[in-house]
């Protein structure tokens, strides 16, 4: 009886599985058919898709082929399989405090960021608009200033000359000159403060743009259907007609959190004290460019792809309950 059962599971399950290829081909036929009919369309996209290709999809797929080789540039690469890996996760210690405090700048400044950078904007979007259009332009500069960041250098200085250091001095808070970006204890705290200054970026801009966009009408329209005050229209009438930018400004968070290095290295110098303000694309800077050793860092690329991917699909799922 038993026999019996299985073969005829086995052949609802096999029915099952031809009527999925089935319907696959035909969807593949029928997309095919739609291809051929707005080939000029595809014509028109091909400049675009062939630079995207090059410059995105081919250095990714590379860089995922050499992290699993030895390669230093000089002598051609040699396949070792999950060696790099491997080593990074078992071996290289500072390679995990990287990740740590990378991790611990994404937590902090990327929600933060991402968070104040929708409340400006909207705050912003009720103002005149000549205010509105001086307030984005002094919002966004720091994020187009270059190394201007590096004035932190001047504010943190370990010396009495300072200005925080003279400034808790004046204060009689301290008695001597606290060395800022050479302690570990205060690096990577005064890194995330730069952080979240500069991270009224791209995203802050979608954000207004998102914003300006939204059909006044929904609001009439949302009062009359019965929202009372403004955190119900902003969670059910602005939030969902600003999905797009909502997501884009999440992109754009997480790229920002996850590739810190600049800011680390030009404050707290290369290598930090202790590794304290190690992250993983300085560590991929170090192996990379400084070392050589491109199947190492190629591995820390890999493994910092995904880590970006699994942290996007996540805020997807988020943002897709949005309204609801």
């Amino acid at each position: 009886m038993s026999n019996v059962n299985t073969k005829a599971v086995d052949a609802k399950d096999m029915n099952m599985f031809q009527k999925y290829v089935t319907l696959r081909k035909h969807e593949a036929g029928v997309a095919w058919k739609k291809a051929k009919a707005r080939k000029m369309c595809y014509l028109f996209l091909a400049p675009y898709a062939i630079l995207f290709t090059m410059f995105y999809v081919v250095p990714v797929v590379t860089s995922i082929y050499y992290s699993f080789t030895y390669y230093n540039i000089l002598e051609p690469p040699r396949f070792i399989g999950l060696s790099n890996y491997i080593s990074l996760i078992l071996e290289d210690d500072i390679f995990l405090v990287g990740i740590k405090n990378t991790f611990m700048i994404a937590i902090i400044t990327g929600p933060l960021g991402y968070i104040l950078s929708f409340l400006f904007a909207w705050l912003i979007n009720e103002l005149p608009r000549w205010v509105r259009s001086v307030a984005v332009i002094v919002f966004y500069a720091p994020s187009i200033a270059g190394n201007c960041y590096v004035i932190f250098s001047v504010f943190f200085r370990g010396d009495a000359y300072g200005y925080v250091n003279a400034f808790l001095m004046d204060l009689g808070l301290i008695d001597k000159p606290i060395l800022w970006l050479i302690n570990p204890q205060y690096m990577l705290p005064i890194c995330m403060l730069v952080i979240l200054w500069m991270s009224l970026g791209t995203g802050f801009l979608s954000f207004v743009a998102g914003l300006q966009g939204v059909d006044k009408s929904q609001f009439e329209a949302g009062y009359m259907d019965g929202i009372k005050n403004r955190w119900q229209e902003l969670w059910y009438i602005t939030l969902p007609n600003m999905k797009p930018m909502l997501m884009f400004g999440a992109v754009m968070s997480i790229t920002q959190a996850f590739g810190v290095c600049d800011v680390t290295m030009a404050l707290c110098g290369y290598p930090s004290t202790d590794y304290a303000a190690r992250t993983i694309v300085t560590h991929l800077f170090d192996y990379g460019f400084s070392r050589f050793e491109m199947g190492y860092a190629c591995a820390i690329a890999t493994i910092l792809f995904l880590i970006m991917i699994l942290c996007n699909k996540a805020i997807q799922s988020l943002l897709r309950r949005v309204g609801t």
